[in-house]
Formats: C-alpha cells, sequence, structure tokens
C-alpha cells in the first residue's frame, strides 16, 4: 500500500485561500484613484489559489495601485459607474508606461 492510496477517493479537495477577501474599501480605494487621477484604465487579474479577483488601475502618467474586486462583475461595475475601460491584463498585459513608472519610482517596489 502506498501513501497516496491511503488518501479518500472520494474525499474532494478544495484549495485554500491564503489572502483575504475584497473590501468596501478596496473598491473605494479604486473608485478614489479613478477620480484623483486623468486617464485611468483598469486590467482585470483572475482570481488564484493565493488572491482574490484583482484589478490594476493605470493612470495616464503610468502611476498605478492594484485592489482586490471580489469578482470580475463587480470590476466591470465599477468600471462602468466611472466610465473607465477594462482590459483582461492575461490578454493585452500591462502597459508600458507603468514599467516606465516603476523604474522611476523604486521605493514602491515589494520588499
Amino acid at each position: 500500500m502506498g501513501w497516496f492510496s491511503r488518501r479518500s477517493r472520494t474525499a474532494t479537495h478544495t484549495p485554500t485561500k491564503l489572502d483575504r477577501e475584497a473590501t468596501p474599501e478596496d473598491l473605494a480605494a479604486l473608485a478614489q484613484f479613478v477620480t484623483s487621477r486623468h486617464g485611468v484604465e483598469f486590467y482585470l487579474e483572475p482570481e488564484t489559489t493565493a488572491t482574490d479577483t484583482t484589478v490594476v488601475a493605470i493612470a495616464h502618467d503610468g502611476e498605478w495601485i492594484r485592489r482586490r474586486t471580489g469578482s470580475p462583475r463587480a470590476a466591470a461595475k465599477l468600471a462602468d459607474r466611472h466610465a473607465v475601460p477594462l482590459y483582461e491584463a492575461a490578454k493585452t498585459g500591462y502597459p508600458e508606461r507603468m514599467r516606465a513608472w516603476n523604474r522611476a519610482h523604486p521605493e514602491r517596489r515589494m520588499r
């Protein structure tokens, strides 16, 4: 008898999320970013086992924030409410202006 044969074949395994769910504060931060900057675009990042669905909001100059939205539908509603384009990051990638802004602001890099 091997190690893996001891597991129950009928038990279903649900992946555990390592991060928290989206909060109203996350959506408010995205809304505040949109209203305080111009040329903002949203880039939707899909849910993973580590994080909830997220949106990266990128302004005209490349400044950006990433916040959880809870679902693609919630992100789309927020984008519609603020007349902001919403792209799927996995399909389009991120704009060069975001990378340029990151190079100009190394203090924002994750440690």
